[in-house]
């Protein structure tokens, strides 16, 4: 017996409030009292009142946010059933006219919004049953635990309220001053009234008086009588067709991102319930009785941080029940295709036997005769019937040939040529459909709409149907920028999607992300996938892509191949090949001992093959070194990792910015001093990578810094000959370390010059 089973009720809550009233009237006439007879319990009446608003502010606080919260759930349970009977009106609407239409033109457009308006209801109904499962849970929740337990923690706090007061009283007793006998005489009544004080008692006849029974309002259900105007729809089921697969896919998505955050809640208020619980528990052990006050503070935040950890604990369970619901939906429908909407087979199978009717609804006998005839010479085997073609529009987005996935806004400026070219992509910042489009020279970006994709005007179900109707119907984007959709630019054949692969363990790290071991599903090829943070800046993720950019245009036995490029969605994967040998450093420092100096030729001839091909295309590696080679398990060398490389017409690139990302001791002393790259700055350093190769992985410079490595180098200090490399390499590696970029060797001079040297060489 207690507040929270005899209270629940609307009555209940008024007794509490008026209870509450009347206690405070009398602790501050106790307060008045006390202070009028002794000048010392001052502070005592200060600790009361103080305590008195503290404990009646709370709990109100707590009740009187409860209506609002209940409304509210209300509210939004009826503003979906007022949508859901409009919805249901205009595809009945829409259904009629469908039915209706004779033209094959007035058809085919009264079909297009029948299929709307019902794409529209089923979302809506869905969206209708996922929000009854809501609130009949909030109902429950709020009625068998967070109502109670407000209730029972204002119990505890008036009980200990009472148990405050009379350790209050029986100090003041005894500090009392008893200097005649009625004094005496009133202290000792006094005395026994108090300790006839029972906190646990104290409310036993106010429950007795004002106590009912629980006033619970019966739960949400289903209104079925929001299906008089619909069909194919069932009270209280998700519905799951052609027209809502999507939708409900990605609201499971979001509803379990949602219960991550929800379940992330719930465990932090749970660990501060547990901390106040603990440190309360410890502080109650070594307080005194009389000292009790001073926790009342403490308790009270105890209490509202277990109503709050109760308000999770009912979101999560409702996100949990909408995810099962939804679940369970997707795994009824398995692997297979959605269902189509009954009523448009109907009326497909309806359309063509009233045709067959309006012809004559008899086959002529010279039908029948071609028929024996075609039967006589048909084939003994029976070929498979046609399959079912999905038009371009009802496609997936991340299979339209002008969707680009996550492309950096410098490369949609390239890809535009003619105005009205257009592409949509995802924004790399906020992740958001972008429709890019170029118009008077210029790119314009137009954020797509969610939920119903639209622009300006009418939304759609999916962004195919919006560029198609844009494309179709020849409407400005907007009124205001007149723009009109001419020509999609297909993306280019390097284009993968993330289903295409099925991604291994983790094999290295780059800049930019981790290196995973992969295969393609279409053919089991083994792959290297490059992986992009989605925590980068868009320009670094822009620079990431560069890389494929570059390595798109060349085809070399010595140069990494290409494989694709993920940019569908977020992260963003480069594929390549993948050379199980791993890079060359390691290979160097590993296997070094046991190679011939002839290998060592063989492998780093490779790497100048690779170069000289680079060379002629104009393009500049800028961080050629031993770990940036790769190593094929028949020890062919492969350049790789071009994230820094660059294209330049003139063969000479001018960079900008500091020297964070530059490796110092490959790098030549032009461009660390001027910024100058070129072909030339890529010779000296494949004098670098000669050393290394040589040296069987060793650091250059071992004993500089960076400053000092520029410091020696600049004054015509040079690395020393290592203890295999033969003196016609060394010679090599002099010239590649030429001062002035121009008596250095070309990449072809040094491949033929390797060629001849690994002839010599027994």
């Amino acid at each position: 017996m207690g507040f929270s089973s005899e209270l629940c009720s609307p009555q209940g809550h008024g007794a509490v409030q008026q209870m509450q009233e009347a206690e405070l009237r009398l602790l501050e006439g106790m307060r008045k009292w006390m202070a009028q007879r002794v000048k010392s319990d001052r502070e005592y009446a200060g600790l009361l009142h103080h305590m008195s608003l503290q404990d009646s502010g709370g709990q109100s606080r707590g009740i009187s946010t409860q209506s609002p919260i209940s409304q509210t759930h209300s509210q939004d349970i009826e503003k979906l059933k007022s949508q859901y009977r409009a919805l249901a009106r205009d595809s009945a609407q829409a259904r009629r006219k469908y039915q209706e239409a004779s033209k094959d033109k007035d058809r085919d457009k009264a079909k297009d919004k029948y299929v709307r308006s019902l794409w529209k209801l089923f979302a809506h109904h869905n969206r209708y049953v996922l929000g009854v499962r809501a609130a009949q849970l909030h109902h429950q929740h709020h009625h068998r635990l967070m109502l109670p337990g407000l209730l029972q923690s204002l119990q505890d706090l008036h009980q200990e309220m009472a148990c405050i007061l009379k350790e209050i009283l029986q100090e003041y007793l005894e500090i009392s001053s008893l200097v005649q006998d009625e004094v005496v005489a009133i202290h000792q009544e006094m005395a026994a009234a108090v300790a006839h004080i029972q906190p646990e008692a104290e409310y036993q006849g106010f429950l007795q008086q004002h106590g009912s029974t629980p006033d619970v309002p019966p739960c949400v259900t289903f209104d079925e009588s929001l299906l008089e105007e619909a069909e194919l729809l069932e009270p209280g089921e998700l519905q799951l067709n052609e027209l809502t697969v999507e939708s409900v896919q990605h609201t499971l998505t979001s509803v379990t991102e949602e219960l991550a955050v929800a379940t992330e809640t719930v465990l932090s208020r749970q660990e501060v319930v547990t901390q106040l619980q603990r440190e309360l528990w410890t502080e109650e052990q070594t307080t005194h009785p009389r000292e009790r006050v001073q926790l009342l503070g403490k308790k009270q935040v105890l209490q509202e941080a277990l109503q709050g950890l109760q308000v999770a604990l009912c979101s999560q369970a409702k996100l949990q029940a909408q995810q099962e619901l939804l679940q369970a939906k997707l795994e009824q429908l398995g692997p297979g295709e959605p269902l189509p909407v009954l009523l448009l087979q109907d009326d497909r199978h309806s359309t063509s036997s009233s045709e067959q009717e309006r012809e004559g609804g008899r086959t002529p006998t010279l039908e029948i005769l071609k028929s024996h005839i075609s039967g006589i010479f048909r084939p003994k085997f029976s070929l498979p019937p046609p399959l079912q073609l999905v038009p371009e529009v009802q496609k997936p987005l991340h299979e339209q040939l002008w969707y680009h996935g996550a492309i950096p806004r410098a490369e949609v400026a390239e890809l535009l040529t003619h105005s009205g070219d257009f592409v949509v992509r995802e924004s790399q910042g906020k992740q958001e459909y972008v429709l890019s489009v170029l118009w008077d020279g210029q790119p314009r970006h137009f954020i797509i709409q969610y939920n119903l994709y639209r622009l300006e005007g009418d939304g759609f179900p999916s962004i195919p149907l919006l560029v198609d109707h844009l494309l179709r119907s020849q409407q400005p984007l907007t009124k205001k920028s007149g723009i009109i959709l001419n020509r999609a630019v297909p993306k280019d054949k390097w284009a993968l999607s993330h289903e295409d692969l099925v991604l291994g363990e983790q094999i290295g790290r780059g800049n930019f992300g981790e290196v995973f071991s992969g295969r393609l599903r279409a053919d089991n090829t083994l792959v290297a996938v490059k992986s992009c943070r989605e925590t980068l800046p868009p320009d670094l993720k822009a620079k990431f892509l560069q890389e494929a950019r570059i390595l798109k245009q060349y085809s070399h036995p010595n140069i990494v191949r290409l494989i694709g490029v993920c940019t569908q969605k977020q992260p963003i994967y480069i594929v390549m090949e993948l050379v199980q040998g791993g890079d060359f450093l390691t290979f160097l420092r590993t296997e070094g001992a046991r190679l011939r100096v002839k290998t060592l030729l063989q492998m780093v001839g490779d790497a100048a093959a690779g170069m000289e091909y680079l060379e002629s295309k104009c393009c500049i590696h800028r961080d050629l070194a031993a770990r940036n080679c790769l190593v094929t398990e028949k020890n062919v060398l492969k350049i790789s990792d071009f994230g820094m490389s660059r294209e330049e017409a003139d063969g000479i690139y001018a960079a900008s910015g500091g020297l964070r990302q530059v490796p110092v001791k490959w790098t030549a002393p032009e461009a660390l001093n001027y910024g100058r790259y070129s072909s030339e700055s890529d010779v000296w350093s494949f004098g670098i990578l000669l050393w290394e190769t040589f040296s069987l992985g060793a650091s250059p410079y071992p004993n500089l810094s960076n400053q000092q490595t520029r410091e020696f180098v600049e004054k015509g200090g040079r690395l020393p000959c290592p203890e295999l490399c033969p003196d016609a390499v060394f010679r090599l590696m002099e010239q590649c370390w030429a001062s002035e970029p121009g008596q250095r060797p070309s990449f072809s001079t040094i491949y033929q010059e390797l060629q001849s040297i690994r002839k010599r060489h027994r």
